[in-house]
């Protein structure tokens, strides 16, 4: 089970447990990645913050070349962009440093089944950012056409300042509510404006 240097009172904690076989530590992910090779652990324990090669990219050469290895990540870490990484690169788990020993070892079993272990609180941030709702993506047009509106002008002199007729401004205002989900053109530059697709400009 490779670990950083810290891996000592990891270690104590498991060395009781009857049921857990420790056959391996190492003090990088690079050394992490080759004990794996040679040991072929059913759960390697590994950290993000490790010299050499960090804990997300041993774990995506842990998973790609050692898919009977689970990788369960124990990291002190848990910013939304360290558990995406760990995710991504394939970990079955990631728990915290403040899991206690009951939790670890049956994180431990649960990981070698092959099933998905969080901390709870890491769980509730992955819950949180699936909710978030999905980045709306406003074509340039799309954007030229709406800072116009915020502008006070009207299809028409929206047509000249783009040089595009009106039919063409009122497809892609139309397309804009759709994307935003609202119904008018003061409401679209609104929410517009709040999540950051139009540029807040100063009153002339």
């Amino acid at each position: 089970m490779p670990l950083r240097p810290r891996r000592a009172g990891v270690v104590a904690l498991l060395a009781s447990e009857p049921t857990i076989d420790i056959v391996g530590e190492g003090d990088d992910g690079r050394a992490a990645v080759e004990l794996v090779e040679r040991l072929k652990p059913d759960v390697a324990l590994v950290d993000l913050r490790m010299p050499v090669l960090d804990g997300a990219s041993a774990t995506a050469e842990i998973v790609a070349r050692h898919p009977g290895t689970r990788v369960l990540i124990l990291t002190t870490y848990d910013t939304d962009a360290e558990i995406e990484r760990a995710v991504e690169a394939g970990a079955i788990g990631y728990l915290l440093k403040d899991t206690t020993r009951d939790q670890l070892v049956d994180a431990i079993r649960s990981a070698a089944r092959g099933e998905t272990v969080l901390a709870p609180r890491v769980a509730e941030r992955l819950v949180a950012r699936m909710r978030r709702p999905a980045p709306v993506a406003l074509t340039a047009r799309e954007v030229e056409v709406l800072s116009a509106v915020a502008d006070g002008l009207s299809n028409v002199e929206i047509g000249r300042r783009l040089v595009i007729t009106e039919a063409t401004v009122k497809t892609h205002l139309l397309r804009v509510f759709a994307k935003l989900d609202v119904r008018d053109r003061t409401h679209a530059v609104v929410v517009a404006l709040d999540r950051g697709l139009l540029e807040r400009r100063e009153p002339r």
